[in-house]
């Protein structure tokens, strides 16, 4: 997937079997690289804070400096982990900036509002095929200082991502 690609094209032909109420779940990346949200680290600039960090816990400054440009706040730090807050309000390893299935040298990060991504990828399907499907933009989150992976979903369009059962 590059940037600016027509993923619900490339979605549609092939998943004939779509039906109104489908959930579809599309992985970040995939967002993330259609939107432009890929850098290359030859062209940042490590802040001094970045250098430091880096130095500390064995990374890239470049790639620090990404993580920090991605955050709000940076939650903690230990055995080389860096775990932030990011501007949508996700905590996670690194900001969400991932290095895999990417050319060496390059990063993504996490498109800057999942829930409209979200929200035009569906309205773009049902323009497309006349089908109502809800969204979901997943993203897989390290548990910090645990082993193990799990999948979020940072986007969510046709569907209420919560439910009360109160009283149920």
């Amino acid at each position: 997937i590059q940037k600016g690609d027509d993923i619900t094209q490339i979605f549609l032909s092939n998943f004939k079997e779509l039906e109104d109420g489908d959930i579809v779940v599309i992985a970040q990346k995939i967002i993330s690289k259609q939107e432009g949200r890929v850098v290359e680290l030859a062209n940042v600039i490590p802040s001094i804070l970045a250098v430091g960090i880096a130095a500390e816990y064995q990374k890239d400054s470049k790639l620090v400096e990404v993580i920090l440009s991605e955050s709000q706040r940076i939650v903690r730090m230990e055995r080389g982990i860096i775990i932030t807050e990011t501007k949508h309000g996700f905590v996670c390893a690194n900001s969400g900036v991932d290095e895999s299935n990417l050319p060496l040298g390059f990063v993504a990060m996490l498109p800057q509002n999942p829930d409209k991504s979200a929200s035009d990828f569906a309205q773009k399907i049902l323009s497309k095929s006349d089908k109502k499907v809800a969204v979901l933009i997943s993203d897989t989150f390290g548990r910090p200082f645990r082993e193990g992976q799990t999948n979020c979903a940072i986007g969510v369009a046709g569907m209420d991502a919560i439910d009360n059962y109160e009283g149920r």
